[in-house]
C-alpha cells in the first residue's frame, strides 16, 4: 500500500493468486495450500516488493510452524543445504591430551635421572688413594648448620640437637674440630645432623633433645653443666665436670 502497488499487480509479477497474496498479508495460514507454498509465497512475494524474503520465512518459521509441519517439509536442494561443514580448526581435545601426558611423561623421567643418576658423593676421585677397612682416615671437615660424612672405614655416628629452651651448647666432633662453638641454641630451632667417629658435648642444662642415630634421648636435669661422649660402639657416656669440653 505504501509503495501504490495494487495486488492485481503482484499476481501477475509473481503468479501468486490474489487471494493468497491477501492471505499472507492477513496471516491467515489456513487459507494457503501447505507450510512449503507458504514459505515459498511468502519468499517470492517479499523479493517483489524489495523487502528480505529469507527474514520473512524465518520469522514465520519461529511464530507459525510447528515441529510436525517441519517434519513433513519435503527435502528441497539448497546451496545453504548442501554446504558442507567445516572441519574444526586446530588440533583436537584428544591430542592436546596425548600430548601433555607424554610431555608429563618425559618431565618425571628427567626428574628420575637428575635425583638418581648423579655420581657418588662416596666414589674416589682420580689420583686418590683408596683406603683399607682398618687404616684411619681424616674426617671430612663439617661446620655448624651443615652435615658432614667421614669417608673411614671406621663407624660413624650421627647427632643432631633439638633444643627445648635457651641452652648453651659447646659441640665438637673427630680431631678437636668445633662444630658448635659455645653458642645458644634457641627452642623450636634443630640444629644440622653431624657425622663423626666420636662426639664430645657440653650443655649448659637439660633443655635439648639428642637424636643419635636417628634416636631420641633426653637429657637428665642437673644444676651444672652436663658433658657426654658419644661414639657408635659406646654410644652416649657422660663426663666428668673436669673433662668437659669448652669453646671458648
Amino acid at each position: 500500500m505504501r509503495a501504490r502497488i495494487d495486488v492485481s499487480e503482484v499476481e501477475a509479477t509473481t503468479k501468486i493468486r490474489a487471494k493468497y497474496l491477501r492471505a499472507l498479508e492477513n496471516e491467515e495460514w489456513g487459507l494457503l495450500p501447505g507450510p512449503t507454498f507458504v514459505k515459498s509465497f511468502l519468499r517470492t512475494y517479499a523479493d517483489a516488493l524489495g523487502l528480505d524474503g529469507r527474514a520473512m520465512v524465518e520469522d514465520y518459521r519461529l511464530h507459525h510452524e510447528s515441529p510436525s509441519d517441519a517434519m513433513l517439509e519435503p527435502i528441497v536442494s539448497t546451496p545453504q543445504r548442501n554446504r558442507r561443514r567445516r572441519p574444526p580448526s586446530g588440533p583436537s581435545r584428544g591430542y592436546i591430551a596425548a600430548v601433555a601426558a607424554v610431555g608429563l611423561l618425559i618431565v618425571v623421567l628427567v626428574v628420575a635421572l637428575v635425583s638418581g643418576g648423579g655420581p657418588s658423593s662416596h666414589t674416589a676421585s682420580k689420583g686418590t688413594p683408596t683406603h683399607s677397612a682398618g687404616t684411619a682416615h681424616p674426617n671430612q671437615a663439617t661446620h655448624p648448620g651443615t652435615t658432614g660424612t667421614s669417608t673411614s672405614g671406621a663407624p660413624v655416628v650421627a647427632l643432631s640437637l633439638k633444643p627445648t629452651g635457651v641452652i648453651n651448647v659447646c659441640l665438637i666432633g673427630e680431631g678437636g674440630r668445633r662444630l658448635i662453638a659455645g653458642v645458644d641454641l634457641q627452642p623450636g630451632e634443630s640444629t644440622a645432623t653431624f657425622h663423626s667417629r666420636r662426639f664430645v658435648v657440653t650443655l649448659g642444662n637439660n633443655s635439648v633433645t639428642m637424636y643419635i642415630d636417628g634416636r631420641p634421648r633426653s637429657v637428665p636435669a642437673s644444676a651444672s653443666a652436663i658433658g657426654y661422649t658419644i661414639t657408635k660402639a659406646r654410644g652416649r657416656q657422660p663426663l666428668a665436670s673436669s673433662q668437659l669440653p669448652t669453646c671458648k
